[in-house]
């Protein structure tokens, strides 16, 4: 009889050490997950999401949220949440700029800052 390997766990459970495999897969995904054909630029699905007003913004918004709280569940200094805290503000304001914020959006990657 086999072990298969542990899946990477979104939901929070009583070990947050556990779902550190999806907080790296969903920044990538939110930040980095296409490369734009002949440069080195990438975006992800953060600044596609900024594209639909309003509510593009919110959703990568929750999805930073949970970056956020897994840092805080894994007990991470108030000074270190305070700074992912502000990491994401900065790409939630870029966001309410039409068109450039979605531009500047591709720079400010919130989601690889605070999984890092």
């Amino acid at each position: 009889m086999s072990t298969a390997p542990p899946k990477p766990e979104l939901i929070l459970n009583d070990d947050p050490r556990a779902a550190l495999p999806a907080v790296r897969a969903v920044a990538n995904i939110m930040d980095r997950a296409i490369t734009l054909p002949g440069t080195r630029i990438s975006i992800g699905l953060d600044a596609l999401l900024g594209l639909i007003p309003g509510v593009g913004d919110t959703i990568s918004s929750a999805v930073g949220a949970y970056i956020i709280l897994v840092a805080h569940r894994l007990g991470a200094p108030a000074s270190v949440l305070a700074r992912m805290v502000l990491n994401q503000g900065v790409d939630a304001l870029i966001g309410l700029i039409p068109f450039a914020g979605d531009i500047l959006d591709m720079g400010w990657k919130s989601n690889s800052r605070n999984a890092r």
